[in-house]
This record gives structure tokens, sequence and C-alpha cells, in this order.
């Protein structure tokens, strides 16, 4: 049972990666390029989206009586990057 609760965090810690690069990404962004601000924030999510789910859909295939525990260490774990994150720069700044 603590088997997948570690590695849904793990993937929860990693499902957060992509957003903080669509972050710099947009901070990069000039008001000419194609990309845009909102463009690379959205690719952020997209990306975050796809890590974790595909990550559960492992989990769903390989163990099913896991998921659970998985998903909801998964959720908490990219919740409390992000709460994280965002105090680490709060108190940077």
């Amino acid at each position: 049972m603590i088997l997948p609760i570690v590695l849904g965090a793990v993937c929860g810690v990693l499902g957060f990666l992509p957003l903080i690069a669509g972050l710099r990404l947009a901070r990069k962004a000039t008001p000419t390029s194609n990309i845009g601000h909102a463009g690379a924030l959205l690719l952020g999510v997209f990306g975050s989206f796809v890590l974790l789910i595909g990550t559960l859909i492992v989990c769903i295939v390989g163990a099913r009586d896991a998921v659970l525990p998985f998903a909801l260490a998964e959720v908490v774990a990219l919740s409390a990057s992000a709460i994280a994150f965002g105090a680490y720069k709060l108190v940077r700044k």
C-alpha cells in the first residue's frame, strides 16, 4: 500500500515540472512572438495533464487495486508542489 502512495507522490511532483517550464517560457515570450504568454502557459498545463493522466493510465492497467491511493497521492503532491513553489517565490521577493 505504501508503494503506490510513494510513486503517486513522485509522479505528482514530476507533473508540476511542465508548469514551471511553461511559466519560464511565458516570461521569455516577447509581445510579437508566435506562442505568446497564454500559449506558453497552456502548453505547460497540457504537458502536466498528459504526464499525470499517462501515469494514472499506467497505474490502472498495471495495478487496478492501487489506483485510488496513487491518484490521491498524485493530486496532493501536485498541490503541495504548487504551494511550495508559490511560497518560495513569495519569500524570495
